[in-house]
């Protein structure tokens, strides 16, 4: 199965890689911070979305 265009191996090596960085003590601590900048970011772009368009609210041509 490929998730993400990559199989079962390059994921294997990913985390063995990922584990000799950062130690097996501080993937609590990087998981953690890795989910809450993926949070920040989708209430950002999800903000940007929901906000009207300053020049198409007021009618304003910047021509």
């Amino acid at each position: 199965m490929r998730f993400g265009g990559l199989g079962g191996w390059e994921w294997i090596i990913i985390l063995v890689i990922v584990i000799i960085v950062f130690g097996v003590g501080k993937l609590p601590q990087v998981g953690a911070a890795l989910g809450q900048s993926i949070r920040e970011f989708r209430e950002a772009t999800t903000k940007k979305d929901d906000e009207p368009n300053s020049d198409e609210s007021t009618g304003e041509n910047k021509a």
